[in-house]
Order: C-alpha cells, then structure tokens, then sequence
C-alpha cells in the first residue's frame, strides 16, 4: 500500500470481544470480501458506523428477546402443519411401510406410508426408530445387497 493511501470502512458486519477488547468485523471501501478483517474499536475512526450498527443490533437483540420462546420439537407439536391437520404419528394411524428417507434438513427423515390413507408423511428417523423398529427394519431389509466373491459363485 502506498504511503499516503487510506483504508475506509464500507460497512460494519459483525462483532465480537476478545482477550476483553471489542473488535468489529468490517468490509473495506475497494476491496472485495475476501479483504474484510477483525479491527479492534479503539483503531477505528467512523463512530457513525459503529453508533449505526449497535443501534440496529439493539433492535434486532430486541426483537428475538420479544419473540415467544417455543423450542422446535414443542412448535412442531402444537402446528404439526401450516394447514393445521397433525402430521406423522399424530394422525393416529398405523405406518405401513417406508418408501424413502432423505436427510435433506440435516436430519435422516422417513417419508411413511400410512394403513388406511393415501397421504404420506415425512418423519424423523429417530421417532421411527422408536415407534415402529419393525418397519424399519423392514425398510432396510429390502435396500440390503449381499455382496458375493467370485469363490463362493464357483462352488
């Protein structure tokens, strides 16, 4: 960098404190994001920036402490839907078979075919495991290849 030249802050992105100090994360005006780096607060001169960014982290801090707390596993029980009819084992029902699973969400989920109904249902694998081990079993049975070496096929 040349002697002279000037680094000026774009826009504040995050903070953080550490060994006790307050460092800001900042994107820098002509420099792309690879460039954005940790500056400590007493090094930076734009308080309108600093003074802007805490005042929108106030209100977003706000906002979440506001919000109704419900963990996901309590709201999936009391909207098991967005249309408001119970999904998986709420619906009462007997699974028949699994015929597919995906992991998708970041957790292994079986879509189940119900006895009696037409409608499957995407459910946890975890819930599966537990309620219905037969099925599951079941499930992989199907899916299991036996892999055979050519000794045994000359036998």
């Amino acid at each position: 960098m040349a002697e002279g030249e000037e680094f000026i802050v774009d826009k504040i992105l995050d903070k953080r404190s550490r060994n006790g100090k307050i460092e800001y994360f900042l994107s820098w005006k002509g420099f792309g994001p690879d460039e954005n780096t940790w500056e400590p607060r007493e090094n930076l001169d734009c308080p309108d920036l600093i003074k802007a960014f805490e005042d929108s982290k106030k209100k977003i801090d706000k906002a979440k402490k506001s919000a109704p707390k419900s963990t996901d596993e309590a709201s999936k029980k009391k909207h098991p839907a967005e249309d408001g009819r119970p999904r998986g084992f709420e619906r009462g029902l007997q699974p028949e078979r699994i015929i597919g699973a995906t992991d998708s969400s970041g957790e292994l989920m079986f879509l189940i075919k119900w006895k009696g109904s037409d409608e499957a249902d995407l459910v946890p694998a975890r819930q599966a495991n537990m309620k219905c081990p037969q099925v599951v079993i079941q499930f992989y049975e199907e899916r299991l290849s036996w892999h055979t070496t050519s000794q045994d096929e000359d036998e």
